[in-house]
């Protein structure tokens, strides 16, 4: 069963025990768009434990709002009792909320105007108490009541504005824009993890340099990202980016995402972080050690936004190796193939092309690359190491720190030697490092 199927057949149900039930939010403003929704939500003025009775198997997955999770299958929706919320304290959640019976009340606590349409697909009636259709048809992100109050209250809803903008290629209303200037500074306020997973959403969404575009010019990347903020208005050297400064070339490098992970997409937007603060004139422009400035950067904004150890690790190896790719065609065989084989090299290889296209437009060394791929057969390019360490110890030789150097011999030579066997590789190791010095006996 799909997401909408179940949609319908909870809305079926609600509606035979004489409930008022609708879709609401985000699935209804993508039905109207055209859009088919990811996700479905069903708002009601039945209660909890009456949908819970109807559903067998279903799950309260916010009792103090009253949210229940009903699924079939891999098919999820979630239902809600409508609501009134009180005062806000926290900038995050209201204090406490009222049910009522009352869609109208419901939409009126929403977020935006598009949001807050209402649609009952089983007579297919449309409920729209704040104008969220006529904003809708004029592309129009316009927040419900005072904008300033709702912006304080959950000083999310400020990044959520900007998201949408970019994604539907809308405008925000003067108002709303100018409430979102007054309150940009306080969106330190919330939780990082939130502002995480917001700049992550609209870096991989369809138009991530509209909305760091839109973020900039409302104030809030200085206050969440001062580090990227930093980038505007630094020059690089024009035969490399003509009339580009760092941040318009990062802007063109989010331009061309298409369908990033959440690795390479903050890889594109932290590559050069390091420019601002290692910008020098002389008789050109340069940025020496930029890479290594960038990385301690980048970690510090990963950490600020309690990124895991995984995808930190992952978008910092991005961020270091980013100008490797231009030594490639000088690299001797072994350094190469090492370099290919990095753990996710594709994303590698996807930012150097993001880089150049977004600079000169020079695609040498990415072909090259992509040339050295299709030549490389796969157990080459992931070779099983013929000698391990308990290959070593078989061998005579003693256990310390010179296995890692003579570990790393073997993985050199592997790769530098077509034909090898276990053998053979064991007797060119005992020339290189004598049993003399290095075995059990020395």
């Amino acid at each position: 069963m799909t997401h909408r199927a179940l949609a319908l057949s909870v809305i079926r149900v609600l509606k035979s025990h004489r409930h008022k039930a609708y879709l609401v939010g985000g699935c209804v403003r993508d039905l109207l768009l055209g859009h088919e929704p990811k996700d479905y939500d069903i708002a009601t003025e039945a209660r909890s434990d009456q949908i819970q009775n109807y559903f067998p198997g279903s799950q309260m997955i916010g009792e103090e709002f009253g949210v229940t999770l009903v699924h079939e299958g891999e098919a999820r929706v979630e239902v809600a009792t409508f609501r009134r919320d009180r005062e806000y304290h926290d900038g995050r959640r209201p204090s406490g909320v009222d049910f009522t019976n009352i869609p109208q009340q419901d939409a009126t606590r929403r977020d935006f105007t598009i949001n807050a349409i209402f649609f009952d697909p089983i007579e297919h009636r449309y409920f729209d108490y704040v104008g969220g259709r006529a904003d809708l048809q004029s592309g129009v992100i316009r927040s419900i009541g005072d904008p300033q109050k709702r912006f304080i209250d959950d000083k999310l809803r400020m990044l959520r504005a900007v998201r949408l903008a970019a994604r539907l290629d809308f405008y925000i209303e003067t108002e709303t824009r100018r409430a979102i200037e007054r309150c940009a500074t306080r969106i330190t306020e919330i939780s990082a993890q939130r502002v995480r997973d917001e700049l992550s959403a609209m870096l991989t969404e369809r138009k991530p340099r509209a909305a760091f575009e839109l973020l900039d010019e409302v104030r809030l990347l200085s206050a969440i990202l001062p580090e990227v903020s930093k980038m505007r208005g630094v020059s690089q050297p024009a035969e490399y980016h003509p009339k580009r400064d760092v941040w318009q070339h990062t802007l063109l490098l989010l331009e061309n995402l298409r369908t990033p992970t959440v690795t390479l997409a903050w890889g594109a937007l932290l590559h050069d972080v390091g420019k601002p603060d290692t910008i020098s004139f002389g008789n050109r422009i340069r940025f020496n050690n930029h890479v290594e400035v960038g990385v301690k950067i980048a970690e510090s904004v990963l950490m600020r936004l309690h990124f895991s150890n995984k995808q930190t690790r992952r978008i910092l190896l991005l961020v270091a190796n980013h100008m490797r790719f231009s030594d490639v065609t000088a690299m001797r065989k072994s350094r190469l193939l090492k370099f290919l084989q990095m753990e996710h090299f594709d994303e590698h290889l996807e930012l150097h092309r993001l880089d150049c296209m977004a600079s000169h437009g020079k695609l040498q060394n990415y072909n090259f690359i992509r040339g050295k791929l299709s030549e490389i057969p796969g157990p080459k390019l992931r070779p099983i190491r013929l000698v391990n360490g308990d290959d070593l110890i078989a061998a005579g030789y003693c256990p310390g720190p010179s296995f890692r150097e003579m570990l790393a011999w073997v993985e050199m030579e592997q790769s530098e030697c077509e034909v090898l066997t276990k053998d053979g590789l064991l007797a060119k190791l005992r020339e290189n490092f004598p049993l003399i010095e290095y075995g059990k006996g020395s």
